[in-house]
């Protein structure tokens, strides 16, 4: 990635669907494609990066809904295009009057978050790396726990150890879980060209 930016876009992400909502306030670099913005939600929100994902967001010169993501080879919907994101730039896009987009990841679970430009600011030299996560609320839901109502039955048996089914639960999870535990000081962002490179072999 370019080192060689003055600016950070602050955006605020929100899960739909979760009430108290879970959600994740980070800041990247304006040299940032929709891929990278991409891997940095997935990390601040704790998601595995396991399933297929696209962005919705308005084109400013267009003024048209565009979907970028990863583009799907068999696409039998010739009015239906996912644009590459590593190929498209969030500068060419966020702005303070076009501020907000849909993220959608793992078309099954269908975890929709809600992204929002919230300013742009000069790059602060004290952080010699950005992405950060500047602050945050509650947990990322589990992967595949069958979206926002599974998750809602995954909550309810995690607060009751006498539920038939909360062992198999906390197996399944891996340990015990907190709907409530989030600290943005251990968000961990990975490389978005190593990431990429993973995925698709490049």
């Amino acid at each position: 990635m370019k080192r060689n930016y003055k600016q950070i876009y602050q955006f605020k992400i929100t899960l739909q669907g979760i009430k108290p909502p879970v959600w994740r306030r980070i800041q990247v670099p304006e040299v940032y494609t929709f891929w990278d913005l991409h891997v940095a939600i997935q990390d601040a929100m704790g998601w595995w990066d396991s399933h297929l994902h696209e962005f919705k967001i308005i084109n400013p010169e267009t003024m048209e809904s565009e979907e970028i993501g990863i583009p799907v080879e068999d696409n039998y919907d010739d009015d239906f295009e996912i644009l590459a994101g590593w190929q498209k730039m969030l500068s060419d896009y966020y702005t303070i009057e076009n501020k907000k987009s849909e993220y959608i990841y793992d078309f099954g679970d269908d975890w929709i978050h809600i992204v929002v430009l919230e300013e742009i600011i000069t790059r602060d030299n004290m952080f010699s790396k950005y992405p950060i996560c500047v602050d945050g609320e509650r947990a990322c839901p589990p992967e595949d726990v069958g979206g926002v109502y599974g998750y809602k039955d995954f909550v309810k048996i995690m607060r009751n150890p006498k539920h038939k089914e909360y062992e198999s639960m906390v197996e399944w999870v891996g340990g015990r879980y907190d709907p409530e535990r989030f600290d943005a000081q251990k968000v961990k962002f990975d490389s978005p060209t190593k990431r990429w490179k993973n995925a698709f072999g490049g």
